[in-house]
């Protein structure tokens, strides 16, 4: 039991840096890059808007569902179906927390391919609704608000000291609260698979057929970006290649039954249809691409997750940010899980 802990301890000591610095810049991007100033710099229809709006998605620290208000706030101000997919596909695909985990947990090739993978896929639905969607939103005045309790910052009349005040207080409250529950799953997960299942058994999952059972598995599903990165990394060291492990990482993010069904209403049956078949196919790409450029210059599955062992000891600012970062998440699965289920409780017995 002691040593199934350490596994846990050892996948949050060496996430935990490098989440905290993707927090602070997710929330200085928060601040900075809000909606309205999404609104100007995407457009209409054409190509430079899908193209910015791929751009735009990739740093940006939105989740699944959290993507959708926002997209639906640019979609009623204007911006295309290829560009309010662009928008949809690339922002909870990747982030710059996410990107921060990647580095923390594998290496720099796949710290840049995922990225990578996550534009070009935006980027192609964004491009096939220009031309095979004709479906017209109509505004009936609903609201746009979704289930991740994002704000709009309202950069005029605030102090730069205030700014960063409240970039700081999105990324250590509201930001990690959001993702609490589903980052303290990857983490148990992917230390769980290291720990209990034996090695290579995974190998089997690297041909044609088991790349198809990681996209039927993700498709469906949702995890966050960042959290979905430690049960990449758990499964990479059992042996998958990182290229099927790309997979997870573009299509469990991107796509998730409910929100599937909620998008018909903004960009109609076939725009969903050419999302969901733009990020398979350029997952399914990309998971070969991957895989050749490992194996033709040789870069070695030295990832950082595999450097170190359960009973080793770590630097002191790692076990100072892994305490902090296991604080944060147990506040935030404290406040936003178990609280509210508690005062409803309550609420029900009075």
């Amino acid at each position: 039991m002691i040593e199934y802990l350490l596994a846990i301890w050892k996948y949050l000591v060496i996430s935990a840096p490098f989440l905290l610095i993707g927090l602070v810049a997710a929330g200085f991007i928060h601040t900075f890059i809000n909606v309205d100033r999404m609104k100007a710099l995407l457009g209409k229809g054409n190509f430079s808007g899908v193209f910015k709006a791929a751009l735009l998605g990739i740093p940006l620290p939105i989740c699944s569902c959290g993507v959708i208000p926002a997209a639906v706030t640019l979609r009623k101000n204007g911006a295309s179906n290829g560009a309010t997919s662009s928008f949809l596909i690339a922002t909870p695909e990747s982030g710059v927390d996410s990107i921060a985990m990647t580095y923390a947990m594998m290496d720099f090739p796949m710290t840049l391919l995922r990225p990578l993978a996550a534009f070009c896929s935006a980027f192609l639905a964004g491009i096939l609704q220009i031309f095979f969607n004709e479906f017209e939103y109509r505004d009936d005045g609903e609201s746009s608000g979704g289930c991740c309790k994002k704000k709009t910052a309202e950069l005029a009349g605030r102090t730069f000291v205030k700014k960063m005040m409240d970039s700081l207080k999105f990324s250590f409250k509201d930001l990690i609260s959001d993702m609490s529950l589903w980052l303290a799953f990857g983490i148990v997960l992917g230390a769980t698979i290291e720990f209990f299942i034996p090695a290579n058994i995974f190998e089997n999952m690297n041909g044609v057929w088991g790349r198809f059972i990681m996209l039927g598995i993700g498709i469906p599903m949702y995890i966050c970006a960042s959290a979905s990165t430690p049960i990449a990394a758990s499964l990479i060291v059992k042996g998958m290649n990182p290229g099927s492990a790309l997979i997870l990482l573009l299509v469990g993010p991107a796509t998730n039954a409910s929100n599937i069904a909620v998008l018909q209403k903004y960009i109609g049956k076939k725009g969903v249809v050419i999302n969901v078949l733009s990020i398979g196919l350029v997952a399914l790409i990309f998971s070969y691409v991957v895989d050749f450029l490992y194996a033709r210059y040789s870069w070695p599955l030295d990832f950082k997750i595999m450097q170190h062992d359960h009973g080793q000891s770590y630097s002191w600012y790692q076990n100072v940010a892994a305490a902090i970062a296991l604080f944060l998440i147990a506040k935030g699965i404290f406040t936003e899980e178990i609280k509210p289920r508690f005062l409803k409780k309550k609420e029900v017995c009075h």
